[in-house]
Formats: structure tokens, sequence, C-alpha cells
């Protein structure tokens, strides 16, 4: 049975065949760790040009604030950590993930009437409405005389709603907050300008829409908040070896130990060839393909065999589509996609419950499909009938 693999929110599969060459060469002919020894030029130079390459990507000021680290949650850590103090408050949506919630909530607490001690790290949420998408109107009565920043995903890894980044970015700008943005659903999908949308710190992950191997991501600066933000993991970085004290300049700031070098071979890969297809290409396939899937989702859905969640069209949306479902139990019908018919899919909360709860499906979750570049029409149509034949008729 071959696979048809519906779950690229979760991690992008499979990869340009030029990643996997690119890893491959770097393991076994280059091989060097970085500022570390006599033969670390080729590592310095593909860490240099990948630098350059996501600086542009993501309009960035200066490819020396391009910060790499394992995987966007380490990101997200540093940044939300190492900028927060006692006494400060922020902002998310509705709709965030665990690799935002969890930082915040090892540090601080949500805002309510009764837990506000002077001293504390607190949040409160933007409201979202019933397809994800943020009330926008809800902002200016959130912010308070002690809020530092807005800390928000640019689309829901469960139902795929993009959110306003750049009416958001304009928001915090007149309001003297700080913007940091969690892309790992758009970027190498949808266009990002952290200058044109007053983006403070992007965080990335590499192995979702950017195409590249697992266990690469990193963070973006703008040179403003950079002395605002303390590093969470310090130690030897190749530079300033006399000192036991942490570089104050960046990278090293917050790049203490060994890169994962074989996975930015990787990365760099990846983006010369989403710049070569053109993501606006893979967006417009993506989209192809999730407004057939929902055309089809929508003739289920009025036979009562199932409930999409979220949007029912194609505007302000990824390639991310969850449904819900009264016919049986969603992790069975996952179990039976994958089994008889060799669909991957993602069920449960997703590392949102949150989110699970602004769209009404908590504490069960959703069955999520999400489309990648690979994916075909064909694929989207076996997955269709495979819905039809379990729902409707216990196949």
């Amino acid at each position: 049975m071959q696979q048809i693999y519906l779950d690229n929110a979760a991690t992008t599969f499979p990869k340009p065949q030029a990643v996997a060459d690119a890893v491959y060469q770097y393991i076994t002919q280059t091989g060097t760790n970085i500022s570390r020894g006599t033969c670390a030029a080729a590592g310095e130079n593909l860490v240099f040009t990948t630098r350059e390459q996501l600086c542009r990507f993501f309009g960035g000021e200066d490819s020396k604030n391009v910060v790499f680290t394992k995987n966007i949650t380490e990101s997200l850590n540093i940044i939300i950590k190492g900028l927060l103090r006692s006494g400060e408050h922020v902002l998310v949506s509705a709709m965030e993930h665990n690799a935002v919630m969890r930082p915040l909530r090892q540090i601080g607490a949500e805002l309510t009437f009764d837990n506000a001690p002077a001293d504390a790290i607190t949040f409160s949420r933007i409201p979202c409405n019933e397809e994800g998408a943020l009330c926008l109107e809800a902002l200016p009565q959130l912010v308070l005389p002690n809020t530092k920043a807005i800390i928000m995903t640019h689309a829901s890894n469960v139902c795929g709603t993009v959110q306003p980044l750049a009416q958001v970015g304009s928001f915090c700008q007149e309001h003297g907050l700080r913007f940091i943005v969690d892309s790992a659903q758009t970027a190498g999908v949808l266009p990002i300008d952290m200058q044109a949308m007053h983006i403070d710190a992007l965080a990335f992950t590499g192995h979702k829409g950017l195409l590249a191997p697992q266990g690469i991501g990193g963070f973006v600066l703008r040179e403003s908040i950079i002395d605002a933000i303390a590093p969470l993991i310090v130690g030897g970085t190749g530079s300033l070896s006399h000192t036991e004290h942490t570089p104050r300049f960046m990278p090293d700031k917050f790049e203490a130990g060994t890169l994962n070098l074989p996975g930015i071979a990787g990365l760099n890969v990846s983006l010369t060839w989403l710049q070569q297809q053109g993501i606006s290409k893979i967006l417009t396939h993506e989209l192809t393909l999730t407004q057939q899937f929902l055309d089809g989702l929508q003739h289920l859905e009025a036979q009562k065999l199932l409930r999409i969640i979220g949007k029912r069209d194609c505007s302000d949306r990824v390639g991310v589509v969850s449904v819900s479902t009264e016919q049986m139990d969603i992790a069975e019908l996952a179990f039976i996609l994958a089994d008889k018919y060799g669909i991957a899919t993602r069920v449960g909360l997703h590392c949102a419950p949150n989110a699970h709860k602004t769209l009404g499906t908590y504490p069960t979750g959703t069955l999520r499909f999400s489309f990648g570049w690979h994916n075909t029409a064909e694929e989207v149509n076996i997955a269709l009938q495979a819905l039809e034949e379990v729902l409707a008729h216990g196949l």
C-alpha cells in the first residue's frame, strides 16, 4: 500500500532530494566544526551564506542577527524567557501553540482580577472568533500600562487560519510594544517581511514549510531588541575564549555550543530550492488542493457525516484543515485511514488546547489534514473517498 502523507503541518515530507544530498555531502566531505579549528573555513562560509539567505527571506535588518537553534520551540523559549521581566504583561492570541504557552506558564500566569501581584509576569489572551481569526477590535482595551509585547502565531496549526501580522505590527509600533511572531506554519509558504510588518523577533523552524531537516531552526532579531533579551544558554562560542563571560555581540550571544551544521547545510539548499520554485507557486498549489478538499468535505458535511472546523474557503489560510465527527471516535477514524488506506494524518489537540477551546473542539480535538508541495489532486480524492466510505458505510 502506498502512503498518502497528509501531515505536513507536523513536518513536511518528503524533502527535496537536493536537501538530503546536501546533508550527506556535509557529513562525508566537510564535517568540520566552525570557529574551532584550522579546517573550519568551509563550514563557516556555509553558516554565513545561510544567515544571509534567511535575512533576505524574512526581510531582516542584518544577517548577524540571525540565530540558529534546534527548533522553533527553543527559539521561543529563548525570546520569551530572555525578554520578560517581573511585573511585565504580554498579550497572546487565543490560538497559540504550547511552544508559546508553556514558556509563559512556566515563568508567569494568566492575568485575572484576583491574581495580579505587582511583581508577576502575566499574560492576557486576544480573543479569536469561531474560525480562529483574531478579533483586532479587542486589542486597545487589552493593553495595560505594563504591557511589554504581543506574542502571536502567524497561522493556526489546528485550522490553518492566517492572522493579520501587518495590522498587529502597526498596532505594536503605535503603542510601543514588542512584536514576536511564531512562523511555524507559514515560513516558506507565506511571504514575511519583518521590517514592513514591524516584527521585532521572528521564530522559525526548518522542518516544516522551509523543507529542511528536523533539528534546525532559529530566530531573527531587529537591532533594537537584542540588548533586551538575555541568553538562555551560555557556554563555548569559539570567540572571546580568554574570558568566562558570554559575548554580547551577535550572533555569538545566543549560539553557545556546536551548531547543527548538517542541518544548516540542508536548510541552505532548501532555501535555494524554495526561491527557485517561488513560494507563491507552492502556496497556490497547496491552496488549490485545500479548496478541492474543502469542497468535498462540504458534501460530506451536508450528509451530516462530519463537521469542518474553521474556514470553509481559502481566504486567509494555509493548507491545514481540521474536521470532527459524531459517527465514531476520531482516533479510531485516524487509525482506519492509516491502516486501510495508507493516509497519514494527525488526531487530537495538536499541542494547542486553547485553540481547540476557541474552536469548540476541546477536549476531544480534531482530525487534521495538511497539504504540502508534493501532494496531488488524486491523493485528495482518495482521502475524500476514504472518509465517505468509513463514515457513511463503516468500511
